[in-house]
């Protein structure tokens, strides 16, 4: 069940970064379940929303930088088409603990938007079929509802067909 912002406490960096830029969002929060492993369909479920309209944040190493892509709940990340997206080379999953270190978040929590240090951003095309899409608002637990738009425009994103069924 979602609450309201007030009854978790402050802010994170993303909402942070979402006010400073002027950007409306809509804060989703719902108790996340420790034993869950998989993040975005616990979201989508606990929200109740339609999984599609759900994106994790994955970050990887496309030719020794550091970048993000942002797909649907629903599928997996196509490190070929991201590399292809950024001009790289070659992609490969990012460690975990450089993830957290570069993002400011912990695996389950990492928001897209108000990371430490910007990176280079993919959103897999397909949020552009809905009026608003949820991103993590940077903790479990808390998701962010935005438009497509305003989330390629607060991390200086492009949209490219980077998600895999």
């Amino acid at each position: 069940m979602a609450k309201k912002m007030s009854e978790h406490g402050a802010g994170t960096p993303a909402t942070v970064a979402l006010g400073q830029a002027g950007i409306h969002f809509t804060p989703h929060l719902y108790h996340h379940d420790a034993a869950a492993t998989n993040f975005g369909l616990e979201a989508a479920e606990k929200l109740g929303l339609d999984p599609e309209r759900v994106f994790k944040t994955l970050l990887a190493d496309a030719d020794g930088q550091l970048v993000v892509g942002i797909v649907p709940v629903t599928g997996t990340l196509d490190l070929k088409a991201l590399a292809a997206a950024l001009g790289a080379k070659k992609a490969v999953m990012a460690d975990v603990a450089l993830a957290e270190r570069k993002t400011g978040y912990v695996v389950g929590g990492i928001s897209p938007i108000g990371q430490k240090q910007a990176h280079p951003t993919v959103i897999d095309e397909s949020a552009i079929l809905f009026d608003t899409v949820f991103v993590s608002g940077g903790r479990r637990g808390f998701d962010i509802e935005l438009s497509p738009d305003d989330l390629a425009a607060v991390t200086a994103g492009r949209f490219a067909p980077i998600a895999r069924a």
